[in-house]
């Protein structure tokens, strides 16, 4: 499987002090995704300009002649690029990275395995991550399969744009519930959200415990009735926790773009952090459904 980071450590994946696995490919699109570098389920070649000394290395070494040395940095000729990442091998500084590695089930519990003393002492756990880890639910399975004999807690981070096969393998999931008119969700995902909904629902019936994160964004999904509706579809659900957690907007993303050479939110969409009176507006509106809010997380 590919997997583009793995993350030890992580306290906002769960709860206790986690590991969290990040898993290449994913069905979405968000206009202001966090892990750009996630979505391609390919191994991708990022380039940091700021980090680059004009050497020419990376030109000499490209079997494809993908590479040129400008004033302004190397630029990728992507037709002819064949990410082999030769040029990051030989990259003196790092400004040349591949985003992106191939392990096997073995290796990635093996570093699984060497965390689990803090995960012990915390109650922590490991996180599966993305991309979408729904997106490959065999090897998925697999791991949940292995961490379970292991006894060790199992929290999946995911959209629910996926497989439904890891849900009794699971101790908890993390859901993003961006929102909920389709056509909207389509518009800043790149896909419809009634699949989404829909296996939320069925976790929350089958008792499974779930956290809902909520990016929470100015001109996409902060307006009132998104918010009301958002506050009505939870309260349905048979579901204990009752707790929201709300990601005020930030734009980290972009310079994951950058390094990509792709564009961040590209149609120029309005997209802005949400205000502290917008903020209470919605923390009012999920506690009149009998929903706590908590900001980040």
């Amino acid at each position: 499987m590919l997997l583009f980071d793995i993350k030890r450590y992580a306290i906002n994946d769960g709860p206790g002090i986690r590991v969290t696995i990040f898993m290449n490919g994913c069905p979405l699109a968000c206009v202001w995704c966090h892990n750009p570098e996630g979505i391609s389920p390919r191994a991708e070649k990022l380039y940091t300009r700021k980090k680059c000394i004009g050497c020419g290395a990376c030109v000499d070494v490209c079997p494809t002649g993908a590479l040129t040395l400008t004033e302004a940095g190397i630029v990728t000729d992507r037709s002819l690029c064949r990410t082999c990442g030769r040029c990051a091998e030989v990259c003196p500084t790092l400004a040349m990275e591949m985003s992106g590695r191939e392990y096997s089930i073995d290796e990635v519990m093996r570093e699984i395995e060497k965390e689990t003393v803090f995960m012990d002492r915390s109650e922590g756990g490991v996180t599966f991550c993305g991309g979408e880890p729904l997106s490959h639910p065999s090897d998925l399975v697999a791991l949940l399969d292995r961490c379970g004999a292991l006894g060790i807690h199992r929290a999946v981070d995911t959209t629910l744009f996926a497989s439904r096969s890891v849900m009794e393998r699971t101790d908890l999931f993390l859901v993003d519930l961006k929102h909920m008119d389709s056509g909207s969700h389509r518009r800043f995902t790149g896909v419809p959200n009634e699949r989404i909904l829909s296996n939320l629902r069925m976790i929350a019936e089958a008792g499974i415990d779930f956290l809902i994160r909520i990016p929470l964004i100015e001109g996409v999904n902060a307006d009132e009735e998104n918010i009301s509706r958002s506050a009505i579809f939870l309260a349905s659900l048979p579901w204990e926790r009752k707790v929201v957690n709300l990601l005020p907007y930030h734009d980290i993303g972009k310079g994951k773009h950058d390094k990509r050479g792709t564009l961040y939110n590209p149609g120029h969409l309005p997209l802005s952090t949400p205000s502290e009176a917008v903020l209470q507006r919605c923390i009012d509106q999920f506690a009149s459904c009998g929903i706590t809010v908590l900001i980040g997380g």
